[in-house]
């Protein structure tokens, strides 16, 4: 079952115009959610970050956009799909109405929620190999368009094909500073001794969910010490550990880069707070 604009249908019954400026110009924005047993993980920030990259955009936010409303939908649509007792991931998209060519005709919106079932309800560490490269062919864009969860995901695209034609897990991009910025889906961490490091928004790193809370652990705990500044691909190979953060497996440890091999002690220790922290939150 799809909640295509407050409606809920068949999956077979939910049409999208192949006029949808989502599909023919990148016009939409999107969240991918967590919800466990009924419950939405960290709704406040994904919340304020959906309606912050549609101010980015220029869209117009209906009026019955209010957290209360729209955490009634997702739960709605998961208890719908029968997850409302497991793990579930929501995909929660908005795009603009169609209409015009590269000026839109309006700035209304309209929406569509998609779920599918996850295996595990919280976070467990992946202790197998996980290799990553850099990905040198395109670059993303330091500025504020590239910090937004938009539909335009061309160069995560071609990262993902490259990783996957050289039997990598996973890649990592660079801005057009040369700066290491992000993983193919998820923020960058890099642990030196006690200092954990991570690129800035202005970077153009994505302004994700699980790094937002990440940052709050780290700054909460005194062994550690927090910095956020640009990282060079040279510091990767001098670093104790490298991790990846996204929504849906929270603490991705890195084990090799190149002819360094890593450990994940660290992100062991932060991904148990992390679940506790969203046992609470």
């Amino acid at each position: 079952m799809i909640n295509l604009n407050g409606n809920i249908v068949q999956d077979s019954e939910a049409n999208l115009s192949v006029l949808n400026r989502g599909f023919a110009y990148g016009d939409s924005v999107f969240e991918t959610i967590r919800v466990i047993n009924g419950k939405i993980m960290f709704w406040e920030d994904h919340y304020f970050r959906m309606m912050a990259s549609m101010r980015i955009m220029r869209m117009e936010i209906p009026s019955s956009f209010s957290p209360e409303f729209l955490e009634k939908e997702i739960v709605s649509i998961v208890e719908k799909n029968d997850l409302n007792e497991k793990a579930a991931r929501v995909r929660f998209a908005v795009y603009r109405q169609e209409g015009g060519f590269y000026t839109p005709a309006t700035r209304e919106i309209a929406y569509v929620m998609t779920v599918v079932e996850m295996e595990n309800s919280f976070y467990l560490l992946n202790t197998e190999d996980y290799e990553i490269e850099l990905f040198k062919d395109h670059y993303v864009g330091s500025g504020l368009l590239s910090t937004i969860k938009s539909n335009n995901r061309a160069v995560n695209v071609l990262g993902s094909i490259y990783a996957k034609e050289n039997d990598y897990h996973n890649c990592l991009l660079l801005n057009e500073k040369k700066s290491v910025v992000e993983a193919l889906n998820g923020n960058l961490f890099l642990v030196s001794g006690s200092k954990i490091k991570t690129p800035p928004l202005t970077d153009g790193v994505l302004n994700g969910i699980i790094r937002k809370q990440l940052l709050e652990i780290i700054k909460k705990t005194e062994d550690y010490e927090l910095e956020e500044a640009s990282i060079s691909p040279f510091e990767l190979q001098k670093a104790d550990e490298l991790f990846i953060t996204n929504i849906a497996v929270g603490i991705q440890p890195v084990s090799k880069y190149r002819k360094k091999h890593y450990e994940s002690t660290v992100a062991k220790s932060l991904l148990s707070k992390l679940n506790v922290k969203a046992r609470l939150g």
